[in-house]
């Protein structure tokens, strides 16, 4: 029986992400250790911790069948593998900044100066794009430090609070691009693989529907049914029951995450009571 082989950075947040994710999708894994690689008991997946920035390679080489790593390293790498779906969680701004006192004008601030980076192919297509002649000097760690020590007159890295860059005297000034977490995939998978890797993202889709709503329940007076139903879909449409007092009726839906609190207003202005929402564990469509 086929394994297919998955790639996920060896430690750091994206790493406890991707694993969370596998565990919501009811992948168990038998090695709790993390020194390598872990089968999975349940599911035929085994998972290779490597360095997020050689998972690119590793999948078209055929090492790893597929991975999960930051867009960001994808574009980094550049290498011949399929990005197969967005995930939605290691969210960050990949950002250029510079010196707090300095006075930023737009992007010809950058024009013939140096920027230091662990991102040189992002950046370089980015000047490149606009026209700018800059000098890039490619580190590996702590970028941020480097206008402090003279090695360069700003940064380009990632971004996620900023505190970093106060800390270090700097100010973000442009954001380059965003990213997020991504499944890859090598591009010559056989059959076998190819049907676990299409299982995996059934599995991976309804623990991200599931995230993205929620489960509604209230008591409404029977005249309120339809406008309440018109609100509230669902899937299909709502379930509506009876309740024990005459004229009411409870209704049962789901409600998207990111609308949530407007239709909250709306169905307490039909009349709407005892509105009781809960999280959805998988959401099959």
């Amino acid at each position: 029986m086929s394994i297919l082989k998955i790639a996920v950075q060896k430690n750091g947040r994206l790493s406890e992400k991707s694993l969370q994710l596998l565990n919501e999708c009811g992948i168990k894994l038998s090695n709790g250790e993390r020194r390598l690689k872990a089968a999975s008991p349940n599911f035929p997946v085994e998972i290779l911790f490597l360095r997020d920035d050689d998972i690119p390679q590793y999948v078209e080489e055929g090492v790893a069948d597929a991975g999960i790593l930051g867009e960001n390293e994808v574009w980094e790498k550049s290498k011949n593998i399929t990005v197969i779906k967005q995930l939605g969680f290691a969210s960050c701004k990949l950002s250029l900044a510079i010196p707090k006192e300095a006075l930023y004008t737009g992007l010809e601030y950058f024009n013939n100066k140096k920027v230091a980076t662990s991102y040189p192919r992002i950046l370089n297509n980015f000047f490149t794009e606009n026209k700018l002649n800059v000098a890039i000097e490619t580190i590996s760690g702590s970028v941020e430090i480097a206008p402090a020590i003279g090695l360069a007159d700003a940064i380009f890295d990632i971004v996620s609070t900023g505190s970093t860059l106060q800390i270090n005297g700097l100010k973000e000034v442009e954001v380059v691009t965003k990213s997020q977490a991504v499944l890859i995939s090598n591009q010559n998978l056989d059959a076998e693989k190819q049907q676990i890797l299409d299982k995996l993202l059934f599995r991976i889709q309804s623990v991200k529907n599931a995230a993205e709503n929620k489960y509604i329940l209230l008591n409404a007076p029977n005249e309120s049914i339809a406008k309440i139903s018109a609100i509230l879909p669902g899937m299909k449409s709502p379930t509506v029951l009876p309740l024990a007092e005459p004229g009411w009726s409870s209704i049962h839906s789901v409600i998207r995450e990111d609308t949530f609190w407007d239709i909250i207003d709306q169905l307490k202005g039909l009349g709407a009571e005892g509105i009781l929402v809960t999280n959805v564990e998988k959401m099959i469509l």
